[in-house]
């Protein structure tokens, strides 16, 4: 572990720090630890996944002149003029993202239900001016599902880690997890058993309020007739109540004509 030269500090998302050439830059958060080493003409990074499933509450970032084990492996990546820059930038995973109830929970026909949900964070870290992306972090590696209607028809997902909460107060606030609000419409004559649901996180992105928590825009599914004709709206912005919040990170795909959601959500149910 660094030893370092100031007091451990709050780590902050998308912000400039600068580094001279033999520090070494410790972050702790989520299941994550990560290193950035900045030499004369390299930049290196190192990263362990903690084996543990606790959830610590806080991101925590050090400076100093000591490297970690010399058992971790590291990766090298050769300066360009960046001038010790290095901003950690955050990302919504890159594949379609499996959500469950904390208890199956049935929406009567014609009912809706708002479910509040967190998922874990990617970290990007990126130096210089421009950004220029080195590498990105899992903050918990999270592990994958199969989602579809049978063993040949469906697609790989990520499992989270959390569950869909109906009150927003349950769900953990954390640095490295983002908030998405998901309205599940039933248009059916019949009642819709909610088990799991498929949340295109590569579609969403993020924003950051004054309390320096994440966000993605609203999500709405509608389902009029069976599960596999759901249609979805992601809004452009924020709900009100997430506070003043700022862009902070794209999304990771672009909608064309609705192919993405037809794939994703042919499935979505499961």
């Amino acid at each position: 572990m660094t030893e370092p030269t100031e007091p451990p500090r709050e780590g902050i998302w998308a912000h400039p720090y600068h580094l001279v050439s033999g520090q070494t830059q410790h972050h702790q958060l989520g299941r994550a630890r990560v290193w950035i080493t900045l030499l004369d003409q390299e930049w290196q990074i190192r990263e362990q996944q903690l084996d543990t499933h606790s959830d610590t509450l806080n991101w925590q970032e050090t400076l100093g002149h000591t490297l970690p084990s010399a058992d971790l492996p590291v990766q090298r990546f050769f300066r360009m003029e960046d001038g010790g820059v290095v901003r950690f930038n955050p990302a919504m995973a890159g594949l379609p993202t499996v959500i469950r109830p904390f208890q199956p929970l049935t929406i009567p026909a014609g009912g809706r239900c708002l479910l509040y949900v967190g998922t874990s964070l990617w970290m990007k870290v990126c130096v210089g001016d421009n950004q220029t992306e080195l590498t990105e972090i899992p903050l918990a590696v999270p592990s994958m599902t199969w989602l579809g209607r049978n063993t040949m028809e469906g697609e790989l997902c990520y499992a989270s880690s959390t569950f869909g909460r109906l009150a927003l107060e349950a769900v953990p606030k954390r640095p490295w997890r983002a908030v998405t609000p998901v309205t599940i419409v039933n248009r059916r004559e019949q009642a819709l058993l909610l088990e799991r649901f498929s949340l295109p996180t590569p579609l969403l992105s993020l924003f950051r309020n004054e309390r320096d928590q994440l966000w993605t825009p609203g999500v709405t599914v509608e389902c009029e007739t069976d599960m596999n004709s759901a249609s979805l709206h992601i809004e452009q912005t924020v709900p009100a109540y997430a506070g003043e919040c700022r862009p902070v990170a794209p999304a990771r795909e672009k909608m064309i004509k609705g192919r993405r959601l037809v794939r994703a959500f042919d499935r979505m149910f499961g």
